[in-house]
């Protein structure tokens, strides 16, 4: 389909506006029409409240409800604002009651409204819709009458025109997604659906739970992974700015917030041994420290010009003697964080006392690795790397190393992945064994060699429900074990 084509729509199909938002947020790919619409028909999603008579408990599952209520409550039930385009996949005609259940499994409806509606009607048009963004929002003209329209076409006098954009859900997802509502197979993730329903609530106010909600969604394939969804460019992109100016106390609160956002922790009641971006030390307290995975002590110095003096590193010892006591700062990796190089004194000094020095560059490559790979970085990990014995100017390269081998690691898992989907393709099959795929994997481009049995432990980290690129079907020993597609694993 070329994304350049122009697309024109002249009639609205309406739906309740929770209806619409789950269309568009790739968790339905369902709507409930109140006629039989042809395969192939577009139109464009038009939101409208909810029938005269129906609530929100009474028409949907228990788990869809607060998002529903949202939903009616951010209406502009005047001029509604419309997202999203569809295309009819296909209609059916639903008059049994003994279906109801199993379509309230794999839909966003109560059971109970829905047995009602076939015992008022006789039927419902149960509609498969591929939803299409539009490249730009349109406001439904205010003459044009809608309201009481609930699950049916409305002409809009003249045609609305979009680009041909790409489906919510990608050609894999939806093929899936619609076999299994065809056959009414049960949903395959139950409880992680209800966990969404509950992270859902909580990820309005909270980022952390948001990120969370977007990962689960991801997984479920209600929605397409994207490159770098969790990178903020607004303070990771000032890692290395800040750190080559003079700026030493914003360089400093960068730092720390670097380290949280790694997953380090300190769990000490102490202002000059803290963590905390918005409470820095200040004179007399050590630039950062973190006590969890691993204690970690560090000084930062903001310059790119000017050289590292011997005093920063008799400082972070001065300090980290004075706020920490010997035994722990000599158990914790020392970081001394700083662009300009180390005069001769203080680069002998960093090597007998173990002080590792990193480079602004270096640090916000790593917190940038760690958005576009969330669990790529392994904690304890970079401590056995910062505990290598190569401190100084030269634990900058080793750390450089350390994101090398991650980044080395995500691409070769991406190829496996790759040729696992191309395989399947190319051989119309539905899952595959460690034994052929290892043969696919021997053949193709590749800088890492591994036996059948690395290769399967490989796909069983892929496969794992906190990966989800893979899934696998257990046979009765490793090689007979059965591996297919999910997800592709996309490369920043």
């Amino acid at each position: 389909m070329n994304k350049f084509n122009t697309i024109k729509l002249s009639t609205l199909l309406c739906l309740p506006a929770p209806d619409v938002k789950a269309l568009g947020a790739g968790r339905s790919i369902w709507a409930i029409s109140s006629l039989f619409i042809r395969s192939g028909q577009k139109f464009l999603l038009c939101p409208t409240e909810i029938s005269d008579g129906d609530d929100v408990e009474h028409c949907y599952r228990s788990r869809f409800q607060s998002e529903a209520t949202i939903a009616f409550d951010t209406l502009e039930y005047d001029l509604p604002e419309i997202e999203y385009w569809a295309s009819c996949e296909n209609c059916k005609i639903v008059n049994s009651l003994e279906q109801v259940t199993a379509i309230e499994s794999l839909s966003i409806w109560n059971k109970d409204w829905l047995s009602e509606k076939i015992r008022t009607n006789g039927k419902i048009f149960l509609t498969t819709l591929r939803t299409y963004n539009l490249t730009s929002i349109f406001t439904l003209p205010g003459e044009i009458e809608y309201q009481t329209k609930i699950g049916k076409f409305v002409s809009l006098g003249s045609d609305a025109q979009t680009l041909d954009s790409t489906p919510i859900l990608a050609d894999r997802a939806f093929s899936r997604r619609q076999q299994q509502l065809e056959k009414f197979t049960p949903p395959a993730y139950p409880a992680l659906e209800l966990l969404q329903s509950q992270i859902a609530q909580l990820a309005i106010n909270n980022p952390i739970a948001n990120l969370f909600n977007c990962d689960l969604q991801i997984f479920l394939e209600w929605q397409q992974p994207l490159l770098n969804s969790q990178l903020d460019s607004d303070w990771i992109g000032q890692i290395n700015i800040v750190g080559n100016s003079s700026d030493g106390n914003e360089f400093e609160k960068l730092v720390r917030q670097s380290f949280i956002y790694l997953g380090f922790d300190n769990s000490l009641n102490n202002i000059k041994a803290s963590l905390d971006p918005n409470a820095t030390g200040g004179a007399g307290g050590i630039d950062i420290y973190c006590d969890s995975p691993f204690s970690l002590v560090g000084e930062c110095k903001a310059s790119k010009h000017e050289s590292v003096p011997n005093s920063v590193s008799a400082q972070l010892i001065h300090l980290g003697n004075t706020h920490l006591g010997k035994d722990l700062f000599d158990r914790s990796v020392k970081i001394i964080f700083a662009a300009g190089k180390l005069t001769k004194d203080a680069a002998q000094a960093a090597i007998q006392n173990q002080i590792n020095i990193m480079t602004p560059t270096t640090l916000q490559r790593l917190v940038t690795f760690k958005s576009q790979y969330p669990g790529a970085v392994n904690l304890h990990e970079l401590e056995k790397c910062l505990r290598q014995e190569s401190f100084g100017q030269d634990a900058d390269h080793k750390v450089n190393q350390f994101i090398d081998r991650l980044e080395q690691e995500i691409k070769t898992r991406s190829h496996i992945v790759s040729i696992l989907k191309n395989y399947l393709d190319s051989q119309q099959i539905p899952e595959i064994g460690v034994e052929k795929l290892h043969g696919a994997y021997s053949v193709s481009p590749q800088q890492q060699k591994y036996s059948e049995q690395e290769l399967y432990n490989i796909l069983l980290e892929l496969s794992s429900p906190l990966s989800g690129y893979l899934a696998r079907n257990r046979g009765q020993d490793w090689k007979s074990d059965r591996f297919y597609f999910l997800r592709d694993l996309l490369l920043a």
